[in-house]
């Protein structure tokens, strides 16, 4: 059967009209996105589905068990044939995802590509990246070592001291009062199952949104060349993913992922803290008392996932100052600060 008989026979069956499945194809992108810094956009979605298949992997062998769990993990790093690069590569996309999702949000704030019409774009920008600290922060608790146990531990009793709902909010995490095997069963549920329906529905909610206004150009630029969506931004794109791949795969033959020991409950290590993304929340905690910390951490996300609305207030109550800019410029100094104040310490 040739190609055009082939191609009739399908449009019989599947009648889905092609003229506007190309049209996306066809846009015509601003010039400036060509830009290094402007690729970090499409880089976590190339990184999520780098997750998405090596966590579809991993759930073949791991077990969501405390008698289990931890052994998994170690026959997964030494014993499965290519699991030690599996594993490594589903840790280390998650970390990298993290990073060009803020590098992302810094870009789009420092070009102010959040204001009117595209507030709501910004709102599922922000969504995904605490969906992503979500991601991470149960998926470390999977790995059920000494550290990961008692790290959930302490991060899952700050939820207690949440005004109002915080014990609601502990006991949804943990299944009780106590980290308990249901707790393991729970954080398991939330990585495999809740917090990828709501990453895939963020996405496409952002991504329809991008479509839908197109993308913004920079403040200034008069320059109206364009260059098109196919085949040169899907090619530089499918070059990005080729290069984070290959970066990963490196790194994962340099450092391979390793092993604590196994969790136990009756015994606390000394030094106890969570992964790195949350050190900026650890330190800040530190600094000032629980329900001050727990206020003021609540408002600052607050702020920023709304910040298309404070931005635009701040510059009716001082036109042409930039008050937001300076705001928002002092709030990512300060908690790249307490994050270097962390890892030094």
């Amino acid at each position: 059967m040739s190609a055009h008989p082939l191609r009739r026979w399908l449009a019989e069956r599947v009648p889905i009209p092609m003229e506007e499945l190309r049209k996306p194809l066809r846009e015509e992108l601003p010039v400036h996105l060509r830009g290094w810094a402007v690729w970090l956009g499409g880089t976590p979605l190339i990184l999520f589905g780098i997750q998405v298949v090596t966590g579809i992997l991993l759930t073949f062998y791991y077990r969501p068990d405390p008698v289990r769990a931890f052994e998994s993990v170690r026959r997964i790093t030494l014993a499965m044939r290519f699991g030690w690069l599996i594993r490594s590569l589903h840790q280390n996309a998650g970390q990298l995802m993290i990073i060009a999702l803020f590098l992302h949000m810094i870009r789009v704030f420092v070009t102010r590509a959040y204001r009117r019409p595209r507030e709501l774009t910004w709102v599922f920008g922000m969504a995904l990246f605490l969906l992503t600290l979500g991601f991470g922060f149960t998926g470390y608790s999977l790995v059920y070592d000494s550290l990961s146990y008692w790290a959930t531990t302490v991060g899952t009793n700050l939820l207690g001291d949440v005004p109002v709902v915080g014990h609601q909010l502990l006991w949804l995490l943990r299944g009780g009062p106590d980290v308990s095997p249901n707790t393991l069963a729970r954080f398991y549920n939330f990585h495999i199952g809740v917090l990828p329906t709501l990453m895939v529905l963020a996405i496409t909610a952002h991504l329809v949104l991008v479509r839908l206004h197109g993308v913004a150009r920079l403040e200034g630029d008069r320059r109206h060349e364009t260059y098109d969506f196919f085949p040169e931004h899907v090619l530089r794109e499918a070059a990005i993913a080729l290069v984070l791949l290959l970066g990963l795969v490196v790194y994962a033959s340099a450092r391979p992922p390793g092993l604590g020991v196994p969790a136990d409950p009756t015994f606390t290590p000394p030094h106890i803290r969570p992964e790195w993304y949350f050190f900026p929340s650890y330190r800040w905690l530190k600094l000032v008392p629980m329900q001050v910390g727990i206020w003021t951490s609540a408002g600052f996300v607050g702020c920023m996932m709304f910040w298309p609305w404070v931005d635009a207030g701040l510059e009716r109550l001082a036109p042409g100052r930039r008050l937001g800019t300076w705001l928002g410029s002092a709030g990512f100094a300060f908690t790249l600060a307490l994050l270097v104040w962390e890892a030094l310490s």
